[in-house]
């Protein structure tokens, strides 16, 4: 009777056991298209033995844990190519946007920034600088002709505020990326917040059962690739499953963000420095949609906003000194206006007061001398503000401009190409393969329904047992 009584306790263990797995195998299916979730398995073991007068005998089949189907490694890389990969798109995004502040556009069909027939289309500062030399060439054939002078005072209005506006836009677009690093900044406090929050549930649910807390966990990782995606993170799971996160400080060793189910220390934005840790430090990035916002801006939009600073500085010095040789007259442009945001027509200046000689009618030689600057080569070597021509000088700057956006736009397809390979290996491990987990959820189905034979049958012996043992009495 004790051997009927200890069986069909077993077969009761072994009901709940594929119970379990056949739970299992449908939450798999239920999340296949679920890119977060990680595939979980039934940990089965033997409850234990005990021994009786016949031997040592099975306390039967029990489903000892829930897994997920993780490899640590794979997790950390994929977190590294997020990272990477957030950063050339952000950085792209940005250069983009400063490339429509040209006001035309950049081919890639140059070899050379020097090619300016193949790296800038037509409109934008270009063409407002062509039109403002060939006005004045105009008005050295025409000296004395109204309109010819209406049309240079008009064109040299219109190259002003070309370069003010450009000069506006990619300010505007400098204080865009400050805005979009703060907003980054705060979604990562946040983030940390809610890893150290993850990692004390973790910690507790797991404290008699290691790795259980599969959907907690699934949560953390996705937090972490959002993390990831913002600045570069390396991630340590400790002993109790709680993870340390850390990430490379400027002065080279890591700086710890989150430790256990604590934050340590806020992240900060400040001078173009992003700060975190405790003590505070500053952080290297080298990864993360924060450091491609940096990098746009210091960068290719800071060094495109010095050029056209040093262009506009060049060609009002230029052309005031050939308007005025003399220093005692009236200037062409304000020579207060030495920047591409303060580029200015002299207040004096009007087509009336234009001139196009110091001589008597149909004198042209300061018109003739301006015109001539089109041409000219300057040298910074010389003590000039641009080497070569205003237009080579120009068409050199957006160039290297639009090879720098270039370059991102390669990068960032062989970045994205490096992360769907990685990600589709952890797939092959941690994904949800809809074949395999039918084929589980039928093999559980069956052992559970012949489980639940056996347990009828040893239910109906003892039955019959105890029924002839009423009979006996």
């Amino acid at each position: 009777m004790s051997g009927l009584f200890s069986a069909l306790q077993s077969t009761a263990q072994a009901l709940s056991a594929q119970s379990v797995a056949i739970s299992v195998a449908s939450k798999n299916i239920a999340n296949v298209n679920n890119p977060g979730y990680s595939r979980e398995h039934v940990v089965f073991g033997s409850k234990g033995q005990v021994l009786t007068p016949q031997g040592e005998e099975s306390l039967g089949l029990q489903a000892l844990s829930v897994q997920q189907d993780t490899d640590s490694l794979l997790n950390q890389q994929v977190i590294t190519q997020i990272g990477l990969t957030s950063s050339s798109t952000a950085e792209q995004g940005f250069l983009q946007q400063a490339q429509a502040s040209l006001g035309q556009t950049l081919t890639s069909g140059s070899t050379s920034a020097a090619d300016s027939s193949t790296t800038t289309g037509d409109g934008g500062l270009a063409a407002a600088l062509d039109n403002f030399m060939n006005a004045f060439q105009a008005l050295a054939a025409q000296p004395a002709d109204s309109g010819t002078q209406d049309a240079l005072v008009e064109q040299a209005t219109t190259l002003s505020q070309t370069f003010q506006s450009i000069d506006n836009n990619l300010s505007q677009v400098q204080t865009d990326i400050g805005a979009q690093v703060n907003s980054d900044i705060l979604n990562a406090n946040a983030l940390l917040g809610q890893i150290a929050g993850l990692n004390t549930k973790i910690g507790a649910a797991e404290v008699n059962n290691p790795g259980s807390a599969v959907d907690l966990r699934d949560s953390r990782e996705a937090d972490l690739e959002k993390l990831a995606a913002i600045l570069p993170v390396n991630v340590t799971e400790q002993s109790n499953g709680e993870d340390t996160v850390t990430t490379p400080g400027s002065g080279g060793s890591p700086i710890t963000l989150v430790q256990l189910g604590s934050v340590q220390g806020s992240l900060s934005y400040s001078g173009g420095t992003v700060t975190g840790g405790l003590p505070a430090a500053a952080l290297a990035l080298s990864s993360g949609s924060i450091h491609g916002e940096l990098a746009a801006s210091t960068g290719p939009i800071q060094t495109l906003r010095t050029n056209m600073d040093r262009l506009a500085s060049q060609i009002v010095t230029s052309v005031n000194s050939a308007y005025n040789p003399s220093g005692t007259g009236s200037n062409f442009f304000d020579p207060i206006g030495m920047t591409a945001s303060t580029i200015a027509l002299d207040p004096g200046l009007t087509a009336t007061t234009l001139i196009a000689g110091t001589g008597g009618a149909g004198d042209n030689a300061i018109a003739t001398a301006v015109a001539a600057l089109a041409n000219k080569r300057f040298a910074t070597a010389s003590g000039d503000a641009i080497d070569g021509t205003f237009s080579s000088f120009y068409a050199n700057s957006v160039g290297t401009f639009g090879q720098s956006l270039s370059s991102v736009t390669s990068n960032l397809d062989d970045q994205a190409s490096v992360q769907t390979l990685l990600e589709t290996q952890r797939a092959s491990i941690s994904g949800v393969n809809m074949d395999e987990e039918m084929s589980n959820l039928v093999q559980f189905q069956q052992a559970y329904v012949a489980a639940s034979e056996t347990f009828n049958i040893i239910n109906q012996m003892l039955g019959t047992e105890l029924s002839d043992l009423r009979s006996v009495n």
